[in-house]
């Protein structure tokens, strides 16, 4: 073993023993090597005297790296010398007179010959045809030298494939124009010979060399799809193919490989017609028992994939075909082999190539301008439903994780979800086509279900149930409300239907969604009613074992009786009764699972009885009973819980919080079924009772008042409270709003403001004296907590609080908004808000210049404009508030009306910055129309000239201020902002 052996050997090392210093060394001897200018010479003979198999890979790839890197700059001799040598190699022959082991490559490992085949692909995507233009027709004349030669022929034709000429990788035009010139040549020149060798090899060698066989079909399967078809789709090779294919004695993975080559022939290019007559020449029926047999896996993979192929391509030709090329012809064809598609597809041996979906859309897609449907067509696609309920069924072995929802079972979920899209939308094409026959289908599908006793049948039942539910989005109105016939008879089976496996989850959930899908067909036909309140009120519906399941009927129930609502009040009692239990039950349950979503908490039960006991169909009498029968319980509750509230154990006092929410959830979401008109106008008594319900819940506020979770939901009710009572809520407010005001966190105050700002959009003036009352006060806090410029962020500030003050900053500026626009802008100017003026403007100021969201920007400058026009009525010298013009001409006007729009950072492109744009220029049209010259001497004489602004361009600006057309002032105000920056050179600056 010479040094450069032991390098080479070192380089290879994986073992960990080798010091990393000889490592090094040994890199750089080879590297010495390497930059030998007779390289390729010491790697050629390296490579045919050394034993080591290391070594032998070494040579070749170094011989690789040089022909890929610096093939132009060698010199013909040693291009000479390299493909001599390679060739000889390969074939088995002595590169060298006296060497002695002339097969020593093909001793070698794979890795080591597929180095060699790529060696000379390479040199053959330089040399041919031009220079080495033999190199097929030498190789040819070489087969005969045995097994050997031929597999290293068939690692070159498969290499020149993958690297050269395939079109399953991305190809550069050079390469793809490569490509082109490589296999024209090759037709020319040797393809016939080259075809006419992989058939006597493959009679040669079936029944001695299985691999090599397999070899050269694979080679021959790459190569099909750009020779001439009749060289390979012929009576002897297709003879000789499914003789391949149809002899038992043979080895499956022959045989396999025999059905891929078939299969290759199938998927090649060619016009239709001549597609057509290939096809009906394969006789393809021939096979169709290998996929029923009980063949080997591969042989059964591989004549799978060679059936659907087939069937994808006759599918083809009679899309395309009229009836007088061959259309009837391939429809027979597509009908024969069309029920071992469907063995294939049901044993799970489809091809990954092969798209199920795509497949049986375009088969039913031929189908879609059929008046009338063939028996067999019919038959088909009862074929195709049993795959799309075959294809969309959960494996049993998820059934736990399904049932329990947990992380396994939510992927599982997930994944289904997205994989029965492309289904669902099949599924109802064919309920297109042949309704009736879908509708059979999914009633026997679900009647077999029925007929068993055992809980195994779970998948089959949710994935018939899921396949009416996905139909369900087909039918137009029209044919839901008719619903007669077939349709009419599987609603109702659905409705009267029980499960033995209904406890399960996936099914309680799916049926539930179905039935809700189908309401519109429920409601025409009201004899089904009753049948409908019992599967939402039993333990199919609102009293399911699982939770999850009881929750969400009570979400479906309540859109239930949005949409029956007058056709249900006959059986509000009984409704009522049955629903007892799971009220009282709602109220005493404290925590909420973790893993029940928040939309359906199971509040929604109360939504549902007050949507039944708020019509005004209901009697007053009977009205006011069942509204006490809930409220007077619920609010003793409340009431029994505030005098028991003493210090306790964190988890005793942690149930007592989340049972008061529950029942200010409940009372809130019972209030949203009655109407602002019947609570306040046609049936005060009702509206007495929410008073005093109002009262009882403000208690929680103060003997809670720092409980965040209990201000919350007192709060929502309060606006809901707001809705409802209307004015009625006066009285209440001032206790509230005190209560409300005790906690000065950002999030808190956040949800102060919403509820004002509601009460604002609601009540305007009329909330004055409630506003003078409590602004002071928040503009207080409000100014004490946001930084009058940016909020800090980045490094060591916590997330959450920056979130928290952002949220703060945007809803008290939407605060301040809406007290401006809605004519209340004298809250500002009362003798307790007065000291806050300054802290309000200087914010309103930066921010409305500033602030990095273009929305806040514009709210600020909708302030100022609403507080000049109330602030600015008379002539300069009559002020409503002293100082006020003064800042808004000298500061607001030049900082936010010049300054701000000059920045570069105000993006004209971008809409809402657009849209503040337009809110700047109505601010400087309302201060020429306040405040008259004295704005526009000052803006023109003294700004205009700061920011180099031509005389002309401020004398236009004059003109289109002082007109009438606001459209015209702001194209020309743009057009002057954007001929004025270039000239600011960053001498800007806010003041």
């Amino acid at each position: 073993m010479d040094d450069l052996e032991k390098a080479i050997l070192i380089s290879f090392d994986e073992s960990g023993t080798i010091d990393s210093l000889i490592k090094v060394q040994a890199a750089a001897f080879i590297q010495h090597v390497k930059d030998e200018p007779s390289i390729t010479s010491i790697c050629v003979e390296k490579f045919c005297v050394s034993n080591l198999v290391e070594v032998k890979f070494w040579c070749l790839q170094c011989i690789h790296e040089i022909l890929r890197g610096r093939y132009s700059s060698m010199s013909p001799e040693e291009k000479d010398m390299i493909r001599k040598s390679v060739f000889s190699i390969a074939c088995g022959e002595p590169v060298h007179a006296n060497d002695t082991n002339l097969a020593r490559i093909f001793e070698s490992p794979s890795f080591v010959k597929n180095k060699l085949a790529q060696i000379i692909v390479t040199l053959i995507s330089y040399e041919y045809p031009e220079i080495w233009s033999s190199v097929f027709v030498d190789f040819l004349h070489k087969l005969g030298k045995g097994a050997a030669v031929i597999d290293m022929f068939c690692r070159v034709l498969n290499v020149m494939d993958n690297e050269l000429i395939s079109l399953d990788y991305p190809r550069s035009e050079e390469n793809v124009a490569m490509a082109g010139k490589i296999k024209d040549a090759m037709r020319e020149q040797c393809v016939p010979q080259l075809v006419r060798a992989w058939y006597d090899i493959v009679s040669m060698y079936k029944n001695s060399d299985t691999g090599l066989c397999c070899s050269v079909l694979e080679s021959m399967r790459k190569y099909v799809s750009w020779i001439d078809k009749g060289l390979i789709a012929n009576d002897a090779f297709t003879k000789l193919l499914f003789e391949l294919m149809l002899v038992e004695g043979l080895p499956d993975q022959l045989r396999a490989a025999a059905s891929g080559a078939v299969l290759a022939v199938v998927s090649k290019r060619m016009e239709f017609e001549s597609k057509l007559a290939l096809l009906q020449s394969l006789q393809i029926s021939r096979v169709f028992r290998l996929v029923t047999d009980d063949s080997g896996s591969e042989l059964v993979s591989g004549v799978a994939s060679l059936l659907t192929g087939y069937a994808v391509e006759v599918l083809e030709c009679s899309k395309h075909l009229t009836p007088g090329d061959g259309k009837e012809v391939s429809i027979e064809l597509l009908n024969e082999v069309l029920p071992s598609v469907f063995t294939i597809i049901q044993n799970g041996e489809v091809d990954s190539t092969f798209s199920i979906v795509h497949f049986l859309s375009v088969y039913v897609g031929t189908m879609k301008n059929h008046s009338t449907l063939t028996d067999r067509q019919l038959l088909h696609l009862g074929q195709i439903l049993e795959v799309i309920r075959m294809q969309i069924q959960f494996d049993p072995m998820y059934r736990y994780n399904l049932d329990i929802l947990d992380k396994i079972g939510q992927q599982e979920a997930d994944s289904m979800a997205e994989f029965r899209k492309d289904f669902f939308i099949l599924l109802r094409s064919v309920g297109r086509v042949a309704p009736d026959l879908t509708q059979i289908f999914i009633k026997n599908s679900l009647s077999s279900s029925v007929s068993s006793s055992e809980d195994r049948n779970v998948e089959k039942v949710e994935a018939s149930l899921s396949l009416l539910y996905a139909l369900g989005e087909s039918p137009n109105d029209e044919a839901m409300r008719t619903a007669n016939g077939l349709l009419g008879e599987l609603i109702l089976m659905l409705l009267s239907t029980r499960f033995s496996c209904h406890s399960n989850r996936l099914v309680g959930h799916v049926y539930l969604d179905t039935i809700t899908r189908y309401m519109k067909f429920v409601s025409e036909i009201e004899q089904y009613i009753p049948i409908l309140l019992s599967a939402f009120l039993d333990e199919r519906g609102i009293h399911h074992p699982n939770v999850n399941v009881s929750r969400r009927a009570s979400y479906l129930f309540m859109k239930v009786v949005k949409l029956l609502k007058t056709k249900l009040v006959p059986y509000i009692e009984t409704i009522l009764q049955s629903l007892q239990d799971t009220v009282a039950q709602f109220t005493r349950m404290g925590r909420l699972s973790n893993d029940v979503s928040v939309s359906e908490d199971g509040s929604h039960i109360f939504q549902a009885i007050g949507l039944l006991i708020g019509m005004e169909k209901v009697p007053r009498e009977k009205q006011s009973d069942y509204l006490s029968s809930l409220l007077t319980p619920l609010c003793q509750q409340v009431e029994v819980t505030i005098s028991n509230a003493k210090p306790q154990n964190p988890e005793e006092f942690l149930l007592q919080i989340e049972n008061l929410q529950q029942i200010i959830v409940a009372i809130n979401a019972l209030s949203k079924g009655f109407s602002p008109r019947l609570v306040t106008s046609t049936r005060p008594g009702i509206g007495l009772m929410f008073k005093k319900t109002l009262d009882t819940l403000l208690k929680i506020l103060v003997v809670f008042p720092k409980v965040e979770p209990l201000r919350s939901t007192v709060t929502s009710f309060i606006h809901r409270m707001v809705d409802t009572l209307g004015s009625f809520i006066f009285p209440y407010l001032p206790n509230a709003l005190g209560q409300l005001l005790i906690e000065s966190e950002p999030k808190e105050l956040v949800g102060f403001l919403v509820l004002l700002n509601q009460l604002i959009c609601r009540f305007g003036t009329a909330v004055r004296d409630i506003l003078e009352s409590v602004y002071p006060v928040i503009a207080s806090r409000a100014f004490s907590i946001l930084p009058t410029n940016d909020i800090p962020s980045g490094p060591g500030s916590c997330g959450e609080e920056i979130r928290e003050m952002q949220e703060l900053q945007k809803t008290f500026f939407l605060f301040l908004n809406f007290i401006a626009t809605h004519e209340l802008s004298s809250v500002f100017l009362s003798p307790k808000s007065t000291p806050h003026l300054d802290s309000m403007m200087q914010l309103l100021l930066y921010n409305c210049c500033n602030h990095k969201d273009i929305n806040v920007r514009k709210t600020c400058v909708q302030v100022f404009i609403r507080l000049i026009k109330d602030w600015c009525a008379g002539p300069y010298g009559r002020e409503t508030l002293p100082g006020f013009q003064r800042f808004i001409i000298e500061t607001f006007a030049v900082n936010c009306c010049l300054y701000s729009v000059l920045d570069k950072s105000f993006e004209f492109r971008d809409p809402n910055t657009f849209l503040l744009f337009g809110e700047i220029v109505t601010a400087q049209k309302v201060m020429y129309e306040k405040l008259g010259n004295d704005f526009l001497l000052y803006f023109v004489s003294k700004c205009f000239p700061s920011i180099h602004c031509p005389q002309d361009l401020a004398e236009q600006y004059c003109q289109k201020l002082q007109g009438n057309n606001v459209k015209a002032l702001k194209s020309f105000y743009k057009s002057l902002v954007e001929r004025l920056r270039p000239l600011q050179n960053g001498s800007l600056v806010y003041r």
